[in-house]
């Protein structure tokens, strides 16, 4: 019952603070779609509006209150201006990101690990499920995967699978421009998503 209204009051302050947006100031930055002052927001496959009225998926049911924390926090941290694109890098490599280090070691990258060692292939159809492509990158992995996670914010996965030495292991790589459209806790939570879906 105390989650619920844990989830009731923070859900309903994101609202008030969404209230308060231009949302003709939105759709050039963040590069999505407006219809009628609602803001069409992809996240990892799945669409979601979201205006100071409510956040709903595709069916116009509410979310988990994470993925309303995230698509929130999208829309109210929104740049002046796109950042160009730029070099990957790891969570741990992103500004502030410190706390959650461990976190994120151990609830995304070993999850994911975890449940597709030695199963390289459900990877591959879990991602593809998700607008999951194929990815090019320098670095040895046994699979490379992108994601456009949000609107301007991609996602990389690269997957060693296990062998007779090692265990399964991944790395989730952010642009560094993430950290202008979502703040740590955040990128956490988005990370978490992506091990949601893929398990899903």
């Amino acid at each position: 019952m105390k989650d619920r209204s844990v989830f009731r009051e923070t859900y309903h302050n994101y609202l008030d603070r969404l209230r308060g947006l231009d949302p003709a100031g939105l759709a050039t930055p963040l590069g999505v779609e407006m219809v009628d002052g609602v803001a069409v927001i992809p996240l990892l496959g799945e669409s979601f509006r979201v205006s100071g009225d409510g956040i709903a998926d595709a069916a116009g049911k509410r979310p988990t209150l994470d993925v309303c924390v995230i698509l929130a926090n999208y829309l109210l941290r929104c740049p002046a201006e796109s950042p160009a694109a730029d070099d990957w890098a790891t969570y741990y490599g992103l500004k502030d990101a410190g706390p959650l280090a461990v976190y994120f070691k151990q609830d995304v990258e070993r999850a994911i690990a975890s449940a597709f060692a030695g199963r390289i292939d459900a990877l591959q159809a879990a991602g593809r499920a998700i607008d999951g492509r194929p990815a090019e990158t320098d670095v040895a992995c046994d699979l490379a995967l992108s994601f456009s996670a949000l609107p301007k914010v991609p996602l990389m996965l690269l997957f060693n699978d296990r062998d007779e030495e090692f265990s399964a292991t991944v790395t989730v790589l952010f642009e560094q421009r993430a950290e202008a459209y979502l703040d740590p806790e955040c990128l956490a939570m988005l990370g978490r998503h992506l091990f949601a879906r893929l398990t899903a």
